[in-house]
């Protein structure tokens, strides 16, 4: 393809050297002379390994060449790279100075071409900015719709400085968000020969992987760097902690937890973070990422009961009450603090939980729902057929296939708030769907 790349920063410059070795012909277009100056001398704008020789050989084979000519440039390619820089402002906002004008550019450039042109914004950007931003300056600089002649996508890059070549050419995946029909399929011919799954989603999908990865990232690291502190205080060398804490591919490094929904609950994890706490306060340690988990945790049970109450007051059937399916462990159940809430606030509520029985309780499991919730016995209801009657508002927590069927086939119409991402629900047509996080 031959392709021009709007930035010859840090991402512009990798991707530059990198298209041009798949073989693309690449026009790069900056306003700073120097960065010019380098590209048509051969030379890497920006120091990081396997660019520069990149550039060097692209440059003597004739694949590479850059200009402050943005008309010229649209005019000779048929794909267009946007990779300026979104600085923070004063506010801590993305600043999409430089894109806008770019946008304007390259859409004004567009105007005066006949052939069809497409857009891949990479520049890091807030989830909606390319279908509510970009797409209206595009047409609009352009006289043109999206799909005639027009597409638009937008392709997140994920390149650490000292590793990026590397990761170009081994990402995990390969990110198309796609704006209209054809930019998905222009966006894979862009990365042919790279070997890495192709996934072709919505642009707010796109933009928000890029996000969620960085602000991971930096969760990750305050994790290690503040556990490391108070396990060094103890006389623990938190390398080899942690190193072994990652040897655990079942939960510690893998996809579990990391799914959207109710707030945790449980024996194990509240008490276990109080005592961390507990044990860093003692010490003197200051751990403010880890000192906000439970407060954090009471936010979300807060989401859920406004997810239920902005429904009215109408009589509530919920399905699931322990901390998980499959048990009855009621012990800081947020489902139980939901419970608590909802008859605070004075809803009739009718409960169903197969598992749960309340003779059968014992300890302190018994001793919390006691104390929670003293007549628990008259809430629960063993037939969910039954839970449903007279229900103006159905919320499920978990709930056995057989009842989840009876829900699907008995909701009409009443809203169905979903606490667990079951996909049974999300399935269900006509019917008032909400999720907790989606």
């Amino acid at each position: 393809m031959k392709i021009s790349i709007f930035g010859m920063g840090y991402v512009g410059a990798v991707s530059s050297a990198c298209f041009a070795e798949l073989g693309h012909d690449v026009i790069g277009v900056d306003l700073n002379a120097q960065k010019l100056e380098a590209i048509a001398a051969g030379r890497s704008p920006v120091v990081e390994a396997g660019v520069a020789e990149r550039i060097a050989k692209a440059h003597a084979e004739g694949r590479i060449r850059a200009t402050q000519d943005a008309t010229s440039a649209v005019a000779e390619t048929e794909l267009s790279l946007v990779c300026v820089g979104t600085p923070s402002n004063a506010k801590g906002e993305l600043s999409l100075g430089a894109v806008d004008a770019v946008v304007r550019e390259i859409g004004a450039a567009i105007a005066k071409k006949d052939s069809p042109h497409t857009l891949v914004l990479r520049s890091t950007v807030i989830p909606g900015t390319t279908e509510e931003r970009v797409a209206p300056a595009l047409m609009k600089a352009s006289g043109r719709e999206l799909g005639h002649g027009l597409e638009l996508a937008f392709n997140p890059e994920f390149l650490r400085e000292g590793s990026a070549v590397r990761d170009f050419y081994a990402p995990p995946f390969t990110l198309a968000g796609s704006a209209s029909p054809k930019s998905a399929a222009m966006v894979r011919r862009l990365y042919d020969g790279v070997e890495a799954p192709f996934h072709e989603v919505s642009c707010r999908a796109a933009e928000s992987v890029k996000f969620l990865s960085n602000a991971y990232h930096a969760v990750k690291i305050v994790f290690a760097n503040e556990t490391g502190a108070l396990l060094k205080d103890l006389g623990v060398d938190a390398r080899e902690a942690l190193e072994l804490f990652c040897e655990d591919r079942s939960l510690n490094i893998s996809a579990a937890y990391l799914k959207p929904g109710g707030a945790f609950g449980g024996s194990c994890l509240p008490k276990e973070i109080r005592a961390f706490m507990a044990l860093a306060s003692e010490r003197n340690v200051a751990m403010p990422m880890i000192e906000n988990v439970m407060a954090s945790n009471v936010e979300q049970k807060r989401r859920a009961f406004d997810l239920v109450a902005k429904h009215g007051r109408g009589r509530v059937a919920l399905f699931g009450l322990a901390f998980k399916p499959g048990t009855d462990d009621l012990r800081e159940s947020p489902y139980v603090d939901l419970a608590e809430r909802l008859l605070g606030k004075g809803f009739e509520l009718a409960i169903y939980d197969e598992a749960l029985e309340v003779g059968r309780l014992l300890g302190a499991n018994r001793d919390f729902i006691e104390r929670e919730i003293p007549h628990l016995d008259e809430l629960l209801v063993r037939d969910p057929a039954r839970v449903l009657e007279g229900a103006a508002t159905i919320v499920v927590a978990h709930a056995p296939a057989k009842v989840l069927e009876l829900i699907a086939a008995e909701h009409r119409g009443r809203p169905i708030l979903d606490l667990s991402g079951i996909a049974t629900l999300r399935r269900l047509e006509g019917a008032a769907y909400e999720g907790l996080s989606w």
